[in-house]
């Protein structure tokens, strides 16, 4: 999931998501504003998502609070933060809930094939 996703194609959460549908993963896009990214519709508000494994973060820390339940209520295995992003306060929930907490560029990780 790409928390923060922009229908904007010069945001980095935009050529994220077009970035992991090209490297071939499952995708889904959650921001702000609605419309599409390439062909992945972007979902607005906190959408029930089943089995998501990363959870990669594009919103600054001082919006994060509002979501901290709801990143957590989806049980996903790691967490980016992606430049710009790190929140240390958020981190350590993350980490005592058993999920990883990556301060990393999602884009290099890909491009690296480290994802």
């Amino acid at each position: 999931m790409v928390l923060g996703a922009s229908p904007n194609p010069v945001r980095f959460s935009h050529k994220a998501v077009k970035s992991l549908l090209r490297h071939d993963q499952d995708v889904v896009a959650v921001g702000f504003k609605e419309g599409l990214i390439v062909e992945e519709e972007i979902l607005v508000g906190k959408p029930h998502i089943k089995n998501v494994h990363t959870v990669s973060i594009y919103i600054g820390s001082s919006r994060q609070e509002d979501y901290y339940d709801y990143i957590i209520s989806l049980k996903p295995k790691r967490v980016i933060f992606n430049p710009g992003t790190v929140n240390p306060e958020f981190m350590a929930r993350l980490h005592k809930e058993g999920i990883e907490p990556i301060a990393e560029c999602m884009l290099v990780l890909l491009n690296e094939e480290e994802y």
